[in-house]
């Protein structure tokens, strides 16, 4: 028989180390989805950006958790709902960025990805 994990202990280090981990997964969160937007656009290999989607979903997820054990204890307030709504936008863009790189979904996505350098280029350069 395999031992119960105690998770009472790791949700009370969540809540003691509250910004010590919102510190880290915020900044970490929106980095790594800013970047698998950036290889999205400049249409670098499939492997990078699963890679980065791989990444950005597990800080997500633990933004998430973290955010979960708050409401396990009743504390409600626009903070827990600003952080559950940012991981959740990080999972639904790198989701997006994914399902974008599919051969279905690519001339689609490649000829937008193109509008939009295109629009950033004129915008930078007149």
């Amino acid at each position: 028989m395999m031992p119960m994990i105690e998770l009472s202990s790791v949700w009370e280090f969540s809540r003691q180390n509250c910004v010590a981990i919102c510190a880290f997964l915020v900044p970490a969160n929106v980095l790594v989805t800013l970047y698998t937007l950036f290889l999205f656009f400049w249409k670098r290999p499939f492997r990078q950006i699963q890679l980065s989607v791989g990444i950005a979903g597990i800080f997500a997820i633990a933004m998430m958790v973290h955010v979960a054990t708050w409401f396990a204890i009743g504390v409600v307030t626009p903070i827990t709902f600003i952080l559950i709504s940012l991981a959740g936008l990080c999972l639904s863009v790198n989701g997006i960025a994914l399902v974008g790189f599919y051969p279905y979904h690519r001339h689609y996505a490649s000829q937008w990805a193109t509008n939009f350098r295109h629009t950033v280029y004129q915008y930078l350069h007149n």
